[in-house]
Order: structure tokens, then C-alpha cells, then sequence
């Protein structure tokens, strides 16, 4: 698995989510049982990971939903 994006935003999290499955990449939302630790405020981002053989597609498709500021480099 390769990071693909971070955020603590539910909704982006929820929609690229989303967008993988479709595609049939594999993809995995980690850090999601920190809210424990840092007391449900939201401050740690969430880490979306995707198969690491097919991270140039799912950057494509995370493009052209119109999310390309949210990519890790």
C-alpha cells in the first residue's frame, strides 16, 4: 500500500474512498481509531492508501475529481 492523500476532512475522505472501490483499487483509510487519542477534535489527518502497483491511477482519478491539491507528492 502507498499513501495517496491525508486529511482530516470526512467528506474528502468519504468521496476518494468511494472513487477507489469504483475503480476496483484496492484502498485502505488509516489513522481513523486516532480520534482516541487525540480526544475527537479532528486534528490528525487521516491517510488514504491505495495499492502500490496502481497509485498513478487512482492520482489520475483523484485529478480529475478536482481534488489535486489534496495529492501527496
Amino acid at each position: 500500500m502507498e499513501e495517496l492523500l491525508r486529511t482530516n476532512n470526512p467528506v474528502t475522505i468519504s468521496f476518494v474512498e468511494t472513487l477507489m472501490r469504483e475503480a476496483g483499487i484496492g484502498v485502505l483509510v488509516a489513522d481513523q481509531n486516532m480520534s482516541i487519542v487525540e480526544g475527537s477534535i479532528g486534528i490528525i489527518p487521516r491517510r488514504i492508501l491505495v495499492e502500490a502497483d496502481r497509485i498513478e491511477q487512482a492520482r489520475r482519478i483523484v485529478r480529475d475529481a478536482g481534488l489535486e491539491n489534496e495529492l501527496r507528492n
